[in-house]
């Protein structure tokens, strides 16, 4: 009798979300979330750290929202994400290859230029 290894079978490609979820009235939103925390099984750090990554790489932005009580008070909101046109990161991506790229260069030609120098230089007396 041939084993069966779970990621043979069809439902390799899913993952349960517990019934009880269908009981609290969640938006499709909340449950998209929610099922997409689940499944990367990330901390709220290590999530933290990804999205300040994606941040740097110009495909999220991030912004702090606040939000005003009835007695006027103002308090922290949540963060407002924004998802950004992943042409605009991928530019940004190349200008800053680009720049390490000449840096480089430079670094190399500098090198160069002294390995040629101390070449040409005569020998000092000791």
């Amino acid at each position: 009798m041939k084993r069966i290894l779970p990621w043979q079978t069809p439902a390799r490609n899913y993952y349960p979300l517990p019934k009880v979820l269908c009981r609290l009235g969640l938006s499709p939103g909340e449950i998209a979330v929610y099922s997409f925390l689940m499944a990367v099984g990330m901390s709220r750090n290590t999530v933290a750290k990804y999205v300040r990554q994606l941040e740097e790489k110009g495909l999220i932005r991030t912004e702090r929202t606040t939000v005003t009580l009835k007695d006027g008070r103002k308090r922290n909101g949540s963060l407002l994400y924004t998802i950004l046109p992943p042409e605009q990161a991928v530019e940004q991506f190349n200008r800053q290859q680009l720049a390490k790229a000449e840096a480089a260069a430079e670094r190399r030609r500098i090198q160069d230029t002294l390995a040629k120098q101390a070449a040409e230089a005569p020998p000092s007396p000791l």
